[in-house]
């Protein structure tokens, strides 16, 4: 028997079904169950996914066995209408329109009206007595097919109606008589035989077949391939092809046509949201060529249809238990549902809808979960700009959307400028790319903006765990620092003047926008009543019901008290990664670091971390008191010395003044310590094994902090962690030098602490070699962001330069450093668990790269068993709910599995 390759729909029947979306597309799956739920829609059938498949693997033909299925159907479909297709007479018009599994509104192609030649519109005038509708039905179908099938620019049809409304002295398409649009088809023909070589075609037959084929040919446009790469949809999945019996909204004023949510998509309120307009086709509401009306309107106008469509599509949402975003038509007083289809929403609609039909018994408390992307909830801790203002801003550049949020203020070119601007207001920070030394900066700024770098870039990372808005890769910038301004799109910017950056979207503004902060955020922060806030309610139950539903636990990556009092507000239970570099920054602690650096021996080494030791301990301090009773992992110290030496002659002869050594000999010893490839220098325990005063130190300032607090009788749990071990030889150096100075310390203070000695696997050999560091680890952190850098062997600095070309090529399927490379890097993860706990079977083990936010990452971490992930405090939320998912996707497949 052939392959079925076709499925009908129409009269209260279909030969398939609303779960079918694999096959027949989103849009085919709804029209199908709408048809077999007795919901008046226009007959027609749907071409299957399988199709588009195969017209791709077979050098873009179509199965041998669709020709005759496909007259089989439109047979059918003349039968159930009462129409002949190309039958003067009595014609049967149709729409194509395309629908792949998951909806990508606009990406592909629709044609109205097909089945229209000269012939035709003659005898529908005479069938309708309404010959404008007619001619405008025809010229609408010449510029669709024209454009969708044949590549003609759209803009030059525009630029004959415009040329024809001029002549009329005219504004609007709707003031052009059936004259008008009879002149305008033939223009229309002319037009496409300049461009195409060949006449328009009359043959209905031929026109179909080009345009089910241009429909297959959209799903590789390049919108649509934009489109799925960004919302991570897979590109084998093709698309489906539906043909429909064309109903009219543009035969007069009791015609209408319109779209519609069943509930706001915007902030979820349970209210009709739908726009529509009289005398009108589909693509003239989303095309926005005339200004819709509001549907409550339509009560008034189209009575019965209104209560008729009110009440199909409250019973849809019911039947689908979700909103539903529709498409309908109103033809002389008879409504007909064109579309159904789940709705997209925002973060904070999709939160509060999930809530709200748990509460009405629509679905359980799983599905609620399973409805929200995890990544959506960012939206809802993260500033916004008022609307109202900013669509009467000047865009001028767009780099990739890093770190979401709004921020507003005046542009600073370094981060010393940053922290003395940010004493009078707002700034953002403006740079080529930021490091480690920018810390302050970047603490100082509202926004980061930068020309160069990737969404893993240090600004990205650094601005996510702050919280704050970020753009990187801007690459239309143009900073010049000698002169403090930068160029952008014809305009110059000096330091001082302000900017707009957006980190939903990328885009960059001239000028200030004001922001509203984000509501959940002010009840965190004590300055709104939780009472005051519903958002906040429904926010704080749908995050109860997803800590329920997972095992995997969430930390945070904190440096400081304010980012620990942050991630906590925000669910963490624990921080699991603390980098000490970063308080080594602060104006007053920085000479002394860099004091230590230019020491010629251990004892003035020693002299300048005993001084340092009150600073580090006091930080550890704020950092328990947040986490009381939940582990902290503090990372002993990481990068290269290099990055806290001055690295010209200026910052040199500064520092030379606080400390009293020569300008020359900082310089000298800054480039005698300068790498060529410090990723793999001297840097981690390298640093900690041939300076061994300095892991004393910090393990005196951790255990130090610890005891304090324990006299105070709070609960403390410290984790020391040695980065970038590759050797177990390694690790027993630092786990040795550890326990002796916390032993020395402990007796000092005349108390017991409980700690724990780990490492980081962040080296493959480390992976590798996991049962052997087991023998001396308390625990393992995977330090996923070095490890895809060393696995790939990819400078995650660079990377941006390459990495878009990659992922256009489909050599990989996702930016490596944005989500767990799970066929390389995961193997190393799964591995070095597994090994890990071969030798020590309860081995604590986490991961606390940047990874730990992201959500596929997150289920696969759930997957292998991991007990933790840490990640930015603001991406917390983000890692619960993921989390959650992946015990429910787990369970839902073991259910399946068992079927």
């Amino acid at each position: 028997m052939a392959k079925k390759y076709v499925y009908f729909f129409g009269a209260g029947k279909a030969d398939g079904n609303g779960k079918m979306k694999d096959l027949l597309g989103g849009k085919g799956a709804g029209l199908a169950e709408m048809s077999r739920s007795g919901v008046p829609v226009p007959p027609g059938f749907t071409v299957t996914t399988d199709t588009c498949r195969y017209y791709y693997s077979h050098g873009r033909r179509v199965p041998p066995e669709l020709q005759a299925q496909f007259k089989d159907a439109m047979r059918k479909l003349e039968k159930v209408s009462g129409k002949g297709f190309g039958d003067p007479e009595n014609p049967l018009l149709v729409s194509v329109r395309s629908g792949a599994k998951f909806s990508m509104p606009g990406m592909m192609d629709t044609i109205l009206n097909l089945g229209s030649n000269d012939a035709v519109v003659e005898g529908l005038s005479a069938l309708t007595g309404n010959p404008r509708f007619v001619w405008d039905s025809y010229r609408r179908f010449i510029q669709m097919f024209g454009n969708v099938v044949m590549g003609i620019d759209k803009s030059e049809f525009e630029r004959a109606i415009s040329a024809k409304k001029r002549e009329k002295s005219v504004e609007l398409d709707t003031q052009l008589d059936a004259a008008d649009l009879r002149d305008l088809v033939a223009r229309f023909k002319k037009l496409y035989r300049e461009k195409t070589k060949e006449d328009f075609p009359q043959d209905p037959w031929k026109q179909l077949v080009l345009a089910r084929d241009a429909v297959f040919k959209s799903w590789n446009n390049d919108r649509a391939i934009s489109y799925r790469r960004m919302n991570r949809i897979p590109d084998d999945l093709g698309t489906a092809v539906n043909v429909q019996t064309m109903v009219f909204g543009n035969m007069g004023d009791t015609s209408a046509t319109g779209v519609g949510f069943t509930r706001n998509p915007m902030n979820g309120a349970k209210e009709f949201f739908a726009e529509y307009l009289t005398n009108a086709q589909g693509e003239d509401v989303v095309a926005g060529t005339r200004t819709p009306k509001h549907i409550p309107q339509m009560a008034k106008e189209l009575p019965e249809c209104y209560a008729q469509l009110k009440s199909i599509t409250s019973r849809l949402e019911k039947h689908y238990r979700d909103v539903q975003d529709f498409e309908f038509t109103v033809e002389r007083n008879h409504l007909y549902m064109l579309q159904t289809r789940t709705g997209k929403r925002t973060g904070m609609a999709a939160v509060k809808i999930a809530v709200d039909m748990v509460r009405e018994k629509l679905i359980s408390k799983d599905e609620a979960l399973l409805r929200v992307e995890p990544d959506q909830l960012s939206q809802l801790l993260a500033p916004v700009f008022d609307e109202s203002q900013k669509k009467n801003a000047t865009q001028v550049a767009k780099g990739i959307n890093a770190g979401p949020g709004a921020a507003s203020g005046r542009v600073a070119f370094t981060a010393e400028k940053a922290v003395e601007l940010a004493k009078s207001g707002p700034v953002v920070l403006v740079r080529p790319e930021t490091n480690p030394d920018d810390i302050e900066g970047m603490n100082a700024a509202v926004g980061i903006l930068t020309a160069i770098g990737g969404r893993t870039s240090h600004a990205a990372v650094v601005a996510r765990g702050m919280g704050k808005p970020c753009v990187v890769g801007c690459q239309a910038l143009k900073i010049d620092p000698g002169t403090a301004t930068m160029a952008v799109d014809g305009h110059r910017l000096k330091e001082g003047e302000s900017i707009s950056i957006d980190g939903f979207t990328g885009e960059v503004y001239v000028g200030r926008i004001p922001t509203l902060p984000s509501e959940i955020v002010r009840v965190l922060r004590g300055e709104l009543s939780h009472k005051d806030s519903e958002l906040y309610g429904v926010f704080k139950e749908f995050m109860g019901w997803a800590d329920a539903a997972r095992k995997l636990k969430v930390r945070a990556n904190a440096d400081i008290p304010r980012d620990a009092k942050a991630a906590r507000q925000l669910g963490a239970e624990g921080i699991g990664l603390c980098r000490t570099e970063h308080m080594f920054f602060a104006e007053e602690r920085l000479p002394l670091m860099q004091q230590m650096i230019l020491s010629d021996n251990v004892v003035d080494r020693k002299k300048a971390l005993d001084k340092l030791m009150p600073f580090q301990k006091e930080d550890f301090k704020g950092l328990f008191k947040e986490m009381r009773g939940f582990p902290v992992t503090i990372r002993t110290l990481d990068p290269p010395l290099h990055e806290f030496l001055p690295k010209t002659e200026a910052e040199a002869e500064a520092l030379s003044k606080k400390i009293g050594i020569p300008a020359q000999t900082i310089l000298a010893k800054s480039r005698d310590l300068h790498e060529f490839n410090p990723m793999l220098g001297h840097r981690g325990c390298r640093l900690g094994i041939v300076y061994p005063e300095i892991t004393e130190m910090q393990v005196q300032a951790i255990i130090g902090a610890a005891c304090e607090l324990a006299r105070e009788k709070i609960r403390i749990v410290p984790e020391i962690m040695i980065p970038l071990v590759g050797h177990k030889n390694e690790l027993k150096h630092q786990k040795d030098l550890a326990i002796r100075t916390a032993d020395e310390t402990m007796k000092s203070y005349g108390v017991k602490i409980n700690y724990l000695v780990g490492t980081m696997i962040e080296v493959p050999r480390a992976a590798v070699t996991a049962d052997q560091i087991a023998r001396e680890a308390d625990f393992f952190s995977f330090g996923t962001n070095d490890l895809t850098q060393m696995g790939f062997g990819f400078s995650r600095d660079d990377a941006g330069k390459f990495i878009p070309a990659y992922l256009a090529e489909k050599i990989l399927k996702e930016d490596p450093f944005q989500t767990l490379d799970q066929e390389g890097i995961g193997k190393l993860v799964e591995w070095g668990t597994s090994q890990g706990r071969k030798v020590k079977k309860d081995l604590k083990v986490g991961i606390c790269g940047e990874h730990g936010g992201d959500p596929a990452s997150v289920k696969f971490c759930h997957n292998v068993g991991l007990n933790y992930v840490s990640c930015s405090p603001y991406r917390i939320p983000v890692a619960r709910l993921a989390a959650a998912q992946a015990v429910l996707e787990s369970k839902k497949k073991s259910e399946y599995s068992s079927k």
